[in-house]
């Protein structure tokens, strides 16, 4: 191991912020200013701990901002008036290209806005950021319209913005783009995502000014460098963990990337996501390269929190969800390089992720910064980056002989060669060991899979195109087919009462499947419309609590998820809205109209009297349900009565607690207020089994 005495004095307290280390030709060094922007961030950072354990006293994250004087207000409202009426005309226009490279304009208009809206400037620097910021938007705007876009040739540090299909928002990234770029270079360019450490006031007008001002940890070669911000504060968990992959689109539709070389990397809360994205996409990656941060739930909040969290056994089950030391078998096709700071508390991540990959036969790699608290030793940072270069030089392995996966989830259903298409029971281990045998036969064992495909694409197929492939799939052997002229080849195979068969199944019905699996919080990871009742209800009780509910999932998808959530009368709902998003309706079948249409053809009964769950029944004036289904009206999508993300503010002040809170279907008693933790009392809640049913009670 590494050891040194030598450690980062720039790095702040809890790792949320370290100072740029790299600098690009043409950019300004800034080793002069760390002292300034630790200053501006440490106001920004509080310190976890028992403080933060009492859920009838949570603070408010983020916090409320500094006032504005009034010629500061004014100074801001005027920019952002002429910005807008610079993007207006632009909105209009026809062509794609002006259309997409919109986004890039309007981040810096909707930074200044969200920040003067909702009072979040938190220093005197974040006012002068914002003047800066809407410069910059006037004039791509003023560029735009000329036909012209010279920061999408740019080099060093570049900020650029994409439309997001959750909730239609714009939403920023940051870029390093190395000197050496060309987009008419015959070559591609290796990518390295970064996730950024925990700032309760990162507001995308602080997350944009660090991205215009800071190179960062790491500035390989070469490489372009990916920031995503990752819709604020969340650990990159769900809309977070859908803006990664939205921003990662973005740039592969701009730049010239390679596709076999990109590597997940991050520290601290940046570290934490970085683990969960190698074990969740374990082959989109060539390396991963996690630092401090945490792993997964109970063992960190002991640790780090001094917390002993007492789950219901639907939470527990949930954390599997990003949970990494149960998925650690997927690094068998990542290639990891953790680091830790030998005095950091945060070592605790890479601690059980070592003892969970020896149970792999996996031996971790785990650089330690000697005498080193939560931040990057220097000598260690240029250890990594050389191991890191040098997994680049080969990329991914695109087509493995051997592919070990698991999963609890059919969200995560993809590895390599295999996708798992159906499982016994979600929120168990399952797994698929696939081995590419000989010239013609592939020896598959699986637990609690019922379907699954073996797929490669065009080029990518390894076997001799002439001969069928033997399939040894847990003892029993099936004849394949042979792959094509093209040199692709795909099976499906399903489980049967007498064992598997070749061909996909043929479902009657709903199934839960990849996308459309459940549990509700899966329903705010694609493109989502709130449904808001305008019909009355009978009782009065359930009434208030809906309203006070849409009101809270409003503000709280905005605050904790950088976005305003689209919300329309439920006789406003067309069929366009029903083909394309999500429904998340309010109220009950008296009050929505869109509910009622559905109503008989849920697995859980509610009507004015009652609610009614196979034997179980709950009178209706003061039980309200929460539930997430396949729509009736459309079964490509979801439906969800009465819920928004199923944490609350209590889950906002450690990362480690933003998992999901509640299953499939959940019966509230709303004489019990909402608080901190749940919407008010849990009176029943479960999974719908794989088809979509109730589950026989006890089945657990």
């Amino acid at each position: 191991m590494l050891r040194s005495s030598l450690n980062s004095a720039a790095t702040l307290r809890g790792g949320r912020r370290q100072r740029p280390n790299q600098s690009l030709p043409g950019l300004p060094t800034l080793a002069a200013s760390v002292t300034a922007i630790a200053a501006l961030f440490a106001s920004s950072l509080l310190a976890d701990g028992p403080a933060d354990n009492h859920p009838e006293s949570v603070r408010r994250v983020p916090k409320l901002g500094i006032e504005l004087s009034q010629q500061q207000r004014q100074e801001i409202q005027q920019g952002l008036a002429t910005l807008e009426r610079a993007i207006a005309p632009l909105k209009n226009r026809k062509d794609p290209r002006t259309q997409e490279l919109l986004p890039d304009v309007q981040i810096f208009h909707k930074a200044v806005h969200d920040a003067l809206t909702h009072q979040e400037f938190f220093s005197p620097g974040d006012v002068k950021a914002a003047v800066e910021l809407l410069a910059e938007g006037r004039l791509r705007a003023e560029q735009l319209a000329n036909g012209d876009a010279p920061w999408t040739n740019a080099r060093g540090l570049v900020v650029r913005g994409y439309l997001s299909k959750i909730d239609g928002s714009v939403q920023p990234y940051g870029l390093v783009v190395p000197e050496s770029y060309s987009h008419e270079t015959a070559g591609r360019y290796r990518v390295d995502l970064w996730f950024h450490g925990r700032g309760e006031t990162l507001s995308e007008v602080s997350f944009l000014n660090q991205r215009r001002r800071q190179v960062g940890q790491f500035a390989p070669q070469d490489t372009i460098v990916l920031h995503p911000y990752g819709r604020y504060s969340n650990a990159f968990k769900f809309a977070g963990e859908v803006d990664v992959l939205e921003a990662l689109d973005s740039v592969r539709r701009r730049y010239r990337v390679d596709d076999n070389r990109i590597a997940a990397r991050g520290f601290s809360m940046g570290g934490a996501a970085c683990w969960q994205f190698a074990v969740h996409y374990s082959d989109r990656w060539f390396a991963a390269n996690p630092g401090a941060g945490f792993a997964e739930t109970q063992e960190f909040l002991k640790f780090f929190q001094g917390e002993t969290p007492e789950p219901t056994w639907y939470e527990r089950k949930l954390w599997h969800w990003y949970d990494c030391p149960d998925w650690a078998a997927n690094l068998h096709q990542c290639p990891t390089v953790a680091y830790s700071g030998e005095l950091d508390r945060q070592k605790q991540a890479a601690d059980i992720m070592q003892e969970a990959l020896a149970r792999e036969e996996i031996d971790l790699v785990h650089i330690i910064g000697p005498e080193t608290k939560h931040a990057y030793h220097p000598q260690a940072r240029e250890h990594v980056a050389q191991r890191l270069d040098a997994l680049a030089r080969n990329g991914r392995q695109r087509i493995p002989r051997t592919v070990h996966f698991v999963t609890y989830t059919l969200k995560y259903n993809h590895m390599n060669w295999v996708t798992i298409d159906g499982l016994g029971q979600h929120w168990e281990r399952a797994s698929v060991d696939g081995r590419i045998a000989g010239d013609a036969a592939v020896d598959v064992e699986t637990s609690n899979v019922t379907d699954f495909t073996l797929a490669m694409a065009p080029g990518d197929c390894p076997f001799e195109i002439t001969e069928p492939v033997t399939l040894h799939v847990d003892g029993e052997t099936l004849p394949g087919p042979r792959p094509k002229s093209d040199r692709s080849w795909h099976v499906s195979l399903h489980r049967t009462s007498e064992g598997w068969q070749v061909g996909r199944r043929e479902v009657e019905g709903l199934a839960k499947r990849h996308n459309l699996q459940g549990p509700i919080d899966d329903a705010l990871m694609d493109s989502f419309i709130f449904v808001r009742p305008t019909g009355k209800s009978p009782n009065e009780a359930v009434a208030k609590w809906a309203e006070s509910e849409l009101d809270h999932a409003i503000e709280h998808w905005r605050r904790h998820f950088r976005g305003d959530a689209r919300v329309k009368d439920d006789v406003a709902v067309t069929d366009a809205d029903i083909a394309s998003a999500n429904l998340i309706l309010w109220g009950d079948a008296e009050s929505n109209a869109v509910l009622k249409r559905i109503a008989d053809k849920l697995p859980i009964r509610w009507d004015a009297k009652r609610i009614v769950a196979d034997d179980r029944t709950w009178p209706a004036d003061h039980h309200a349900l929460i539930a997430v289904y396949p729509n009736p009206l459309n079964p490509e999508r979801y439906v969800v009565l009465n819920s928004s993300f199923t944490y609350r503010e209590y889950a906002y002040l450690n990362n480690a607690r933003q998992v999901p809170k509640l299953p499939d279907w959940a019966v509230i008693d709303v004489r019990t207020p909402p608080d901190t933790l749940w919407p008010g009392k849990v009176v029943d809640a479960d999974f719908f089994d794989e088809r979509w049913r109730l589950k026989v009670r006890g089945e657990r």
